[in-house]
């Protein structure tokens, strides 16, 4: 209890740092009335975007709700509702708090760098640390009520049945909000770009493009409310699912080594809230060195106090055995190799998508001979990134596995996220700062100003980026916790049920294909969806440059609503069917093959359905995040003045290809993180109510 007691404070330390640290940033200057009305229009669209998709998802939420009560029990649906409306309100306050601070980063840049660095942070951090603080309470408080308040055994069926619907709850917020954000947010870049700097040839930002505010709206709906939902989710997931494994693997003392998990992701709550007072500017004045020195400083301490706090958790025994000759010094090493595995994908991650290297030069090099080459080489870099990710991810989990079996990949996964709060602080501080040149611009300020928010968000471009890579592939490794959790419930509650996992079995074949097949299905979905959002833009755009000739010319004002309420209505009507996707895929793979075969053969091909999803996913997610990413930073790198510079034969190719890669890194790659977990998650509550 006193475990579970110290990670609930934990929670709501993060909690308390999200609410000062959120009173400091809306008590900087919000600049001029110019300034503020933009902002304004910004806030307003992303606020009338969320409500409407909140609704929308209230209506699913409700009947899955009732569902789960029926088939299962209070318990899971009172899990599952609150799951899914704390990743809301992690989302909905992440956004909130980055359009009100977007303006002020502008304002702050118009002093200093370091001035506009301090607010766009700092609105990021709010929203990082709301996100584990949330998540932590979410499943510690729920746990203490079930196990404590209520008096059940912790290991009971009933109490891992709530701990999997309240991963569920978070899931199915999750994949709405990345999928809706995305086809808002790609569906206004895309729209804008193609009309704005291809067909009429203003900038970026530019106040005559009717899609500008559509577009800065969906940088906070997709990249901020998103990626919130998105981490609180896998935050909730990955600790939920190390609990499930250890509850169905371990007869005797389970509750124990239920509770390191928590105690692991409240420690390092603190680590990350200590990281973020060292995101400075040095003498180089690096804006990326000092977001790196803030998450080093998390990570180092992160595996000093690790140890103290698991040490504490066991009453200061790390070397007896808690089961299966595994000792809490084990767990405590699969913990490390979990923020290894972090530091090891982000350093990747920046190198196939940062301008620095040669992935993206590569890129932009090849833009000079054309828009076919550059999709060409953005193409092959977008396989190629894939390799070394999966590399190391094979080596922490056969290193994981060794010393402590299927539940070491467990804890690796539960440290990796417990990292969770720092990097979406990373995260969140790019749509602020991307946000904040967007303002610059349309209210006409300096152009040293703007020289300093395109250096912000430059940086904010790369660390977006890099999170999406961290996102898959913590999301891959508490895919395989869960797959263990399959695995385990089968033995435990299926006692008498042969399941033959062997891949001479026809029906292992066929749900290793289906499950492989989900995460490319889906990914057309959101393409396409993509696709037909940024062409009504387009339509949008191009309408209102004719019909209102005063626009180019700067006499008069573009109605920026019509597009804000366009996309709005695109969005949510496009997001529902590829999200029940996986939702489906697993009860009908299970039923039909059940029909056909008997139970056991449609256990196996259901358990095969999950490796499937998660290897498929892994790949498709990997690749589309990181070339998107390299296509974007090429176009950038382009932009700088390299290869001819903007209005450059090389720049139009080079928009093409970021065009293409908008939905890849911003809809579909970052979605099927979210549709991985929920495919595992369905999986398991469907043996629950077949256990029943």
């Amino acid at each position: 209890m006193t475990v579970l007691i110290a990670a609930i404070i934990c929670g709501l330390l993060a909690v308390i740092y999200g609410i000062v640290t959120r009173r400091s940033i809306l008590s900087a200057s919000a600049g001029s009335a110019e300034m503020q009305e933009i902002a304004g229009a910004i806030q307003e669209g992303a606020q009338a975007y969320l409500n409407r998709q909140y609704k929308t998802i209230a209506i699913v939420g409700v009947i899955v709700a009732a569902i789960l009560f029926v088939t299962l029990s209070s318990l899971s649906a009172v899990g599952f509702i609150i799951g899914a409306v704390l990743s809301g309100v992690a989302g909905y306050i992440g956004m909130i708090i980055s359009v009100k601070a977007n303006v002020r980063t502008t304002e702050a840049a118009r002093t200093s760098l370091q001035g506009g660095l301090d607010v766009a942070f700092k609105s990021g951090a709010v929203t990082g640390m709301l996100v584990a603080g949330l998540a932590l309470l979410a499943i510690a408080g729920y746990y203490y009520y079930m196990t404590v308040i209520l008096g059940l055994d912790g290991t009971s069926r009933s109490v891992i049945d709530a701990l999997v619907a309240l991963g569920f709850g978070a899931s199915l917020i999750s994949i709405f909000a990345r999928l809706g954000g995305g086809i808002f947010t790609k569906g206004a870049d895309v729209g804008a770009d193609l009309v704005g700097k291809v067909e009429a040839g203003i900038p970026e930002d530019d106040p005559r493009n009717p899609a500008v505010i559509a577009d800065n709206v969906g940088d906070n709906v997709g990249d901020c409310a998103g990626m919130a939902a998105d981490l609180f989710e896998t935050y909730v997931v990955t600790i939920g699912a190390t609990m499930v494994l250890a509850a169905l693997l371990i007869s005797n003392g389970a509750s124990q080594i239920m509770e390191l998990p928590l105690i692991i992701g409240g420690s390092c709550i603190i680590t990350s809230i200590i990281g973020t007072y060292f995101v400075k500017l040095g003498s180089s004045n690096s804006i990326m060195g000092a977001l790196y020195k803030g998450f080093i400083v998390t990570a180092v301490l992160s595996a000093v106090v690790m140890w103290f706090a698991m040490s504490w958790a066991l009453g200061g025994d790390m070397n007896s055995n808690l089961y299966d000759m595994v000792s809490g010094r084990d767990l405590y090493y699969c913990g490390l190799v979990g923020l290894f595995l972090t530091g090891i994908i982000i350093w990747i991650t920046e190198y196939y998508t940062s301008t620095e290297y040669r992935p993206v030069k590569s890129i932009a090099k090849a833009s000079e001979t054309g828009h076919g080459t550059n999709v060409i080489q953005g193409l092959a870099i977008s396989l190629e990134a894939t390799a070394l990710p999966a590399i190391f991810i094979c080596v922490a989990i056969i290193v994981a596995y060794k010393l402590a079996g299927i539940i070491g990949l467990g804890f690796g996964a539960t440290a990796m996220l417990a990292l969770a709060g720092m990097v979406v602080a990373l995260d969140a501080y790019g749509p602020v700062t991307d946000n904040a040149g967007g303002i610059a611009e349309m209210a006409g300020l300096d152009e040293e100003v703007r020289e300093r928010t395109d250096a912000l968000d430059a940086v904010g471009n790369t660390t977006k980026a890099v999170t999406k890579g961290y996102a898959i592939g913590s999301a891959g490794l508490a895919a395989l916790v869960l797959f263990g959790a399959y695995t385990a419930d089968l033995e435990k509650y299926f006692p008498d049920m042969t399941v033959n996992f062997d891949l001479s079995n026809p029906y292992v074949v066929v749900g290793l294909f289906l499950g492989a097949l989900l995460p490319y299905l889906f990914g057309a979905m959101g393409m396409t969806a993509v696709g037909r959002a940024g062409g009504k833009v387009v339509e949008e755009v191009r309408e209102q440059f004719k019909n209102n000739p005063g626009i180019m010319e700067g006499t008069s004002k573009p109605d920026y609503a019509r597009s804000v309420d366009l996309l709005t209505k695109e969005a949510i009507r496009e997001m529902v069917i590829p999200s029940l996707l996986p939702i489906l895929a697993p009860v009908l793979t299970y039923f039909v093959i059940n029909a056909i075969a008997g139970q056991a053969e449609a256990f196996a091909a259901l358990g095969a359905l999950l490796l499937g999803v998660i290897v498929g996913g892994l790949f498709v997610a990997l690749s589309m995040t990181a070339g998107g990413g390299a296509w974007d930073n090429a176009k950038k790198y382009i932009e700088d003045g390299n290869h001819g510079g903007k209005g450059s034969e090389a720049h139009k190719a080079a928009v093409t290809g970021d065009t293409v890669g908008d939905p890849y890194k911003d809809t579909a790659g970052p979605a099927v993180n979210p549709m991985i977990k929920i495919t595992n998650i369905v999986a398991l509550l469907l043996l629950a109510f077949l256990a029943h």
